[in-house]
């Protein structure tokens, strides 16, 4: 069973960091793509980061080039999030998730639940 369970949202100040995880079961990141992606309060959903194979070069939005690192340990099957620089902007439910193109919603099979990101002084 697949199964994604993210953790390590919380409050933060603007320009503050933060890591967020997610565990993965009943698959390998080596024969799959993986997605980080948000939806931000009364918004629909944005793409963050991707990550092929957990080997290639991950893939980022205009919007978190340059401030958020994704990886993967293939030892624990968990994937991370570094968010640097947080803005008010980030503020969202940050979901994990896993698929076979990350530039269409519709080859997401997976989710994980979310876990709440709020930046704010």
């Amino acid at each position: 069973e697949v199964q994604l369970v993210e953790s390590g949202g919380g409050l933060v100040q603007p320009g503050g960091s933060l890591r967020v995880s997610c565990a993965a079961s009943g698959f390998t990141f080596s024969r799959t793509a993986m997605s980080w992606v948000r939806q931000a309060p009364g918004k629909g959903l944005e793409w963050v980061s991707a990550l092929y194979r957990g080997i290639s070069t991950p893939y980022y939005s205009d919007s978190v080039k340059g401030r958020f690192t994704m990886s993967a340990d293939h030892a624990t099957n968990t994937l991370y999030l570094q968010m640097n620089s947080l803005k008010s902007d980030d503020t969202a439910v940050y979901f994990c998730a896993k698929t076979w193109d990350y530039t269409d919603y519709r080859a997401y099979d997976y989710w994980g639940q979310g876990t709440q990101v709020t930046v704010s002084s």
